[in-house]
């Protein structure tokens, strides 16, 4: 064990001697050379800022009015956003409002065929309007006006105008009667927007499907169909009406339908008496149809009159009375105004070739001694 000697020589040995400072150099004079003394820094001076003398001097931060200022544009501000927000849901709701709107009216006319009328309206979704002033817009668009032009005449004439649904419901009846009784299709054809200019004058004319199917009625079965003697007399009492037009001109609703069927039965008259041999006049035929004497009864009282005029004539001028003429028949036969006298005549006739023939055949066992002719 190291004694206290021992140790203490060690960390002698252990010591690192220091180097030894070498003394600096003295400053040897050189002559004629003066060093000069190193200056000795001055101090900063600080300048205070200048002050305007006209402004108070104030504190830097901002002042009450300021930040109450501030506030209220930050208020402000808020409440704007807040009604671009409303204003914008606002419009939102209008926009499906008018949508639905828009839907429903297109689906409406979708069923007619007619959703391309609706279609430029789409436009004004964005204004929310309702079905009914999304439906008052669509009426005043030209398109429309044109599909349903027919509402316009009514209105001019004092006639209220169809709904939609009611003007395609009419024109559907009226292709259905011309299609079912053979009509040229060029009667009810329509065109790409379902118009046809034949129906807009019935509607127009507030011609009803019962009224066009009458008036299709007396020009087939009445006229077209009829004997010819009812077409010749038509054309001969009424030169407007000439064969190739008759159907246009009874569908014609300028043409009262009462007026059409007078022209026709005195036409079945005149007819009638063309077929039998006789005079048939305008004038005569109207005045019989005025009396109810109708196609058929003309038909039968003609045929039965042709021998009873025959023999009146030839009696009336034997005997020198008053003549026995188609006029004394008619009267009798149709049971008009003076056919009493028309039946005193024939009577008077019959009982002189009696009396003078002593009950040979004559008038009595002939035509003239029927009390009626035909249906009469």
């Amino acid at each position: 064990m190291a004694t206290n000697a021992e140790t203490a020589r060690e960390n002698k040995r252990a010591t690192v001697a220091l180097p030894t400072p070498i003394p600096s150099k003295p400053v040897i004079p050189v002559k004629g050379f003066t060093p000069k003394p190193t200056p000795k820094p001055k101090p900063e001076v600080i300048k205070p800022a200048p002050v305007n003398p006209i402004m108070p001097i104030t504190s830097s931060g901002p002042t009450a009015e300021e930040i109450a200022a501030q506030i209220a544009a930050a208020t402000q501000a808020q409440k704007d956003y807040e009604r671009q927000q409303e204003a914008a849901a606002e419009a939102e709701k209008k926009r499906r409002a008018g949508q639905s709107a828009y839907d429903l009216l297109l689906s409406e006319f979708n069923q007619y065929g007619l959703g391309s009328l609706v279609e430029p309206l789409k436009a004004l979704i964005v204004s929310g309007p309702s079905e009914a002033e999304l439906t008052l817009a669509l009426r005043q668009t030209e398109p429309y006006k044109k599909r349903f032009a027919a509402n316009a005449s009514r209105l001019a004439k004092g006639l209220r105008a169809l709904s939609e649904a009611e003007y395609v419901g009419l024109e559907d009846q009226y292709q259905n009667i011309m299609r079912n009784y053979g009509l040229p299709a060029t009667y009810y054809t329509k065109d790409s927007m379902g118009r046809q200019e034949g129906f807009e004058k019935f509607i127009a004319g507030d011609v009803s499907a019962t009224e066009l199917e009458e008036r299709v009625l007396t020009a087939q079965n009445r006229v077209l169909n009829a004997p010819p003697q009812v077409k010749e007399a038509l054309q001969r009492f009424y030169p407007d009406i000439n064969n190739s037009d008759i159907l246009a001109y009874t569908l014609d609703p300028e043409k009262g339908l009462s007026d059409i069927k007078r022209k026709v039965t005195a036409a079945e008259i005149g007819g009638a008496a063309i077929g039998a041999g006789l005079e048939a006049g305008v004038a005569r035929a109207e005045e019989l149809a005025k009396f109810g004497v109708t196609a058929e009864a003309a038909r039968q009282g003609y045929q039965a009159a042709v021998p009873i005029i025959q023999r009146g004539g030839q009696l009336a001028g034997f005997y020198g009375e008053e003549p026995y003429t188609q006029v004394t028949a008619e009267e009798e036969l149709f049971n008009l105004p003076g056919s009493a006298g028309a039946s005193q005549k024939r009577k008077r006739l019959t009982a002189l070739e009696e009396a003078q023939f002593s009950g040979r055949a004559g008038m009595t066992g002939g035509a003239l001694s029927r009390d009626r002719a035909g249906a009469y």
